[in-house]
């Protein structure tokens, strides 16, 4: 496991388990502090899924209502869909990513634009 690092995304990252051994998956903590919402962006060819383990927030992804989060629930965020997450609580919002396939830099697009 590495050490926790800053994404431009606006979160904090902490890689559990993501390399060329295992390429079907990748496994991260994210960490969004409070009052913060990510930036808008896209994972290409890449489903990723959010287990959030704690806080509360409200996701935006591009063509689905906007979903209010909290301490065991799951979000599925299918490929190249544009999405964000705000943290609306008072402390630290807390999650694992989980990616299928593996989540790769190039894979990354920040769009910073609302979905149209």
């Amino acid at each position: 496991m590495q050490s926790e690092y800053y994404f431009r995304e606006g979160c904090f990252i902490t890689e559990w388990s993501n390399g060329p051994a295992d390429p079907g998956c990748s496994i991260a903590r994210a960490r969004v502090e409070p009052g913060v919402t990510t930036r808008w962006h896209r994972l290409h060819n890449t489903t990723e899924r959010y287990v959030i383990l704690q806080g509360t927030g409200i996701a935006d992804i591009e063509n689905q209502d906007s979903r209010h989060l909290q301490t065991g629930d799951v979000l599925i965020i299918p490929p190249a869909h544009a999405q964000r997450i705000t943290n609306t609580g008072s402390q630290d919002l807390i999650f694992m990513a989980v990616c299928t396939p593996r989540f790769v830099p190039e894979n990354y697009s920040d769009t910073e634009q609302p979905p149209a």
